[in-house]
């Protein structure tokens, strides 16, 4: 190769923000529900971090007001949910407080979500509360 051809470059893949449908985020939110029926954190295992990271990248996509501090429990639960070593309590706490913040977004939500939102509010502080036993 000539010294003085010029380096290839990657070219740098754009920032295309995660476009979610209603059907998308309806689905997302039966998927939540119907595992955290069937789990608690203790004993969700990987598929618990994998709903985690999930719920995170829609709400990242997400232009809706007041989700900061959702986006932030998640993120620090699923860094407590990667230590096999963190106390039970610091997981319900924070489970408690996202079922709280969950339930402000539910009163909000119009449409179909009202709901499913308050079911999901509902179930995040039972599990907080179970942990916290």
């Amino acid at each position: 190769m000539d010294s003085t051809a010029t380096t290839p470059q990657t070219p740098a893949t754009p920032a295309v923000p995660l476009a979610v449908s209603d059907q998308q985020n309806t689905a997302l939110l039966d998927d939540t529900l119907t595992f955290l029926t069937a789990s608690t954190p203790t004993n969700s295992g990987p598929q618990g971090r994998a709903e985690i990271e999930r719920w995170a990248a829609v709400l990242t996509a997400s232009t809706r007001p007041g989700l900061a501090k959702i986006k932030q429990e998640l993120n620090l639960l699923n860094n407590l949910l990667a230590d096999a070593k963190t106390p039970a309590h610091d997981i319900a706490a924070i489970l408690a407080s996202l079922g709280a913040e969950t339930a402000k977004v539910a009163e909000d939500a119009g449409g179909d979500y009202s709901g499913p939102l308050g079911n999901l509010s509902k179930l995040l502080i039972r599990a907080g509360s179970t942990l916290s036993r």
